[in-house]
């Protein structure tokens, strides 16, 4: 998980042990942890609800997923039919993320 968000969003590793890794995504720190009996989240249902939810702001996310597919993402079922500025991913964990435009983002920023 640690080399796939880093892969995602830069940084480096700053801590990795058995079954847990920090990383410092430029000044931003994420820590991974493994989790005995893990069953990834089933959003939108809520049987497993979500344990964390990342955005990432880029300039097409829909070449940023074709990169991710390549690093073990995968596209989430549900996604918006009605937003073409919006990519639900889930990590290789299962995790749902979300790409957005940057050009949205910087809209909903000024807003």
């Amino acid at each position: 998980m640690a080399d796939f968000h880093i892969a995602l969003c830069g940084g480096r590793v700053t801590r990795r042990l058995p079954g847990e890794a920090s990383v410092d995504a430029g000044g931003r720190l994420i820590n991974f942890r493994a989790v005995p009996g893990y069953r990834p989240p089933t959003w939108p249902s809520p049987e497993v609800p979500l344990h964390a939810h990342f955005e990432y702001v880029v300039q097409d996310p829909y070449v940023a997923a074709q990169h991710l597919l390549s690093l073990g993402a995968s596209l989430a079922t549900h996604q918006d039919p009605d937003d073409p500025d919006l990519v639900v991913m889930l990590d290789p964990a299962g995790h749902p993320f979300c790409l957005i435009r940057s050009s949205v983002a910087v809209r909903f920023d000024g807003a």
